[in-house]
Order: structure tokens, then C-alpha cells, then sequence
């Protein structure tokens, strides 16, 4: 009886495994393997990111100098299983920079620390907020003096979701 090599129906059937396609066997160097895993899972976002600044004020120069690539969504999420978006509404955040209809890359994993914007829940409410520590004391702030802070009294349910890391708007 023979052993070992290709045997007819052996084997998971064509374009039933991790991605639903038929796959290939490539060899790469074991130093890149870590870098392509992490292209794919990402999707290979990748964008050319110039090393000139660009003048907000006065015009400055142009150099001459070829882009480097930027994995946005390496950029932007520094923990893909723990990163997800939500989108704003209203305008009690505007002088934080966010704005109604701004996406929100939100960090879970981020532990939550005064002073930074937050996606809380209040009473199976969700909101964002800029979170105020003070000894046991809790607010949630809002970035527009047209709305009240949020005080969070002793027994009220507050959960923090996540860290806001990056909004994301039209301009």
C-alpha cells in the first residue's frame, strides 16, 4: 500500500478554507513573514505619505524627494481587534474637533485616562464626551459651552467603550 504524496480526495476541497478562495504556496524570507500576515489581514491599505510639510501659512518650498509608503490603517489603528467606528451626531463635541457625521476610530483596548474623549455609556445611552477624573469624582465634558458637562452621581451606570484616537471629517 502506498504511502505519503497526493491521494484523490485528500485534502480540504479548493476554496474552502481561510479565505474562501483558491490559495498558493509562496516562499518569502522569515523576516518578512510578520510584515506581509499583517499586509493582508489589513487589507494592504498603503499610501504614498511625502516628507514635506505643507505650509498652513505662507507658502514654502517644494523638494525634490520621493515618498515613503503609509499603511493608513496602520496608522490610524494601533489595535485592529480591539478598534472599531462609530459616527457622531450633533455638536456638543465641536471644540474637540468633531463634528456631526465625523467617523470615529475608537480604541477599546486603550485604558481611559483624565482627560481623554471618550465613548461612554450612561444608562444604556451612548455618548462622546471628554472624561474628567477627580479622586472619585467622574464628568463627562462637552467641547461647546451650549452644553452642560455630565456628572456621573455615586450608583449611576457608566461604562467606558473606548478611547476616541482619531475623527475623521470631510473638510
Amino acid at each position: 500500500m502506498p504511502r505519503g504524496g497526493k491521494r484523490k480526495g485528500a485534502g480540504r476541497p479548493k476554496g474552502t478554507g481561510k479565505f474562501g478562495v483558491p490559495t498558493k504556496a509562496i516562499r518569502v524570507p522569515d523576516s518578512m513573514v510578520e510584515q506581509i500576515v499583517e499586509f493582508i489581514r489589513r487589507k494592504g491599505d498603503v499610501y504614498p505619505l511625502y516628507p514635506n510639510k505643507c505650509q498652513a501659512g505662507f507658502p514654502g518650498n517644494i523638494e525634490d524627494m520621493p515618498a515613503e509608503d503609509l499603511d493608513l490603517a496602520g496608522f490610524l489603528i494601533k489595535n485592529p481587534s480591539a478598534t472599531f467606528f462609530v459616527r457622531a451626531t450633533g455638536d456638543s463635541m465641536i471644540g474637540a474637533g468633531i463634528f456631526a457625521d465625523d467617523v470615529l476610530i475608537v480604541d477599546r483596548s486603550s485604558e481611559p485616562e483624565n482627560n481623554d474623549i471618550v465613548i461612554a455609556v450612561i444608562n444604556n445611552e451612548f455618548t462622546v464626551k471628554r472624561l474628567a477624573k477627580s479622586g472619585q469624582r467622574v464628568e463627562l465634558l462637552s467641547e461647546n459651552p451650549d452644553y452642560p458637562s455630565i456628572s456621573i452621581p455615586e450608583g449611576t451606570e457608566l461604562q467606558i467603550w473606548g478611547v476616541v484616537k482619531f475623527a475623521i471629517h470631510t473638510v
